[in-house]
């Protein structure tokens, strides 16, 4: 059973400058949770007790944030506020979690690459905090059990259009006999459209088996002077006998791109429309602002 998740969490954040200057991006919220524990969330609902965060300088928030804060919940026990101070406790709740700093900041493989003496030999899950999965769709539920099948690794893949490949690592994949399940044979990273081997583009989800670490250890730094995750994973891929097959399940439900100010904001109107909450009168606010400013242009 695989229990452990790694979340890297140790970028600037300097699309969203000037908010992120003194503030962690992770800790942005989306309607009113802070986007990182959403991601906690997710890899908690698909069984991962144990979550390990590699951070940097100026993220202690984050830390602070899955943490207990005995004074807001006294002061929330006095006033009676049993619903807010559920919510508070709520993040402290969800699993285990242990942080390390990355400290030179050299890319994903890097990042994974930190998690090492924590995960151990073992296999594990990487989620990255700038997608957000709707809970709706559980797609990591559905790739931690392919790679109980298959054994390996497992990536998420998604489609997109052959003019956004560029801004993915891209797959070159074989059908198998599930449908939403392929077998990868080759990934590239951040490809010109025209090079591209197809319009499956690697989202930030992973379940990998422990030999990737030695592979991260002798990989050179790739595109953006960065020690890249997906070449190691190119290279499992081209080599079973190291660490198995890489799989990919192709998803197909909502996500939400959070590293992306449009996606961002998109993210927030998407999921306050879906709250019980706070959606119908959201909604309503919602249409007419639309009817106003279509009447204004």
């Amino acid at each position: 059973m695989i229990k452990k998740a790694v979340i890297p969490a140790a970028g600037l954040g300097t699309r969203f400058l000037p908010a992120t200057k003194a503030t962690p991006k992770e800790m942005l919220p989306v309607v009113d949770k802070p986007a990182i524990q959403y991601v906690v969330e997710e890899a908690a609902a698909a069984g991962l007790s144990d979550v390990l965060m590699i951070t940097g300088r100026n993220k202690r928030p984050l830390e602070d944030h899955f943490d207990r804060n005995y004074e807001l919940e006294s002061a929330l026990t006095r006033k009676g506020d049993a619903e807010r101070l559920l919510k508070v406790q709520e993040s402290s709740e969800l699993a285990t979690m242990h942080y390390v700093r990355q400290g030179d900041p050299r890319g994903l493989g890097h990042a994974v690459l930190c998690a090492e003496p924590h995960v151990g030999d073992e296999p594990f899950a990487v989620l990255l905090g700038d997608d957000l999965i709707d809970p709706r769709d559980p797609l990591l539920a559905r790739m931690i059990e392919v790679q109980g099948r298959e054994g390996g690794s497992v990536v998420a893949l998604m489609e997109v259009d052959p003019e956004q490949v560029h801004l993915y690592g891209c797959a070159a994949a074989e059908a198998t006999g599930d449908p939403d399940v392929v077998r990868i044979t080759g990934l590239v990273e951040k490809p010109d459209p025209a090079d591209a081997p197809s319009n499956l583009a690697v989202i930030g989800r992973y379940v990998l088996d422990p030999s990737v670490f030695g592979v991260l250890k002798r990989t050179e730094p790739g595109r953006g002077g960065e020690i890249q995750l997906t070449d190691a994973l190119q290279e499992l891929a081209g080599d079973e006998k190291i660490g198995g097959p890489v799989h990919g399940v192709v998803f197909d439900g909502r996500r939400y791109d959070t590293g992306d100010r449009g996606d961002y904001l998109r993210a927030i109107v998407g999921l306050a429309c879906e709250r019980e909450d706070l959606g119908p009168g959201f909604r309503a606010w919602l249409r007419h602002f639309v009817t106003d400013e279509m009447a204004g242009d």
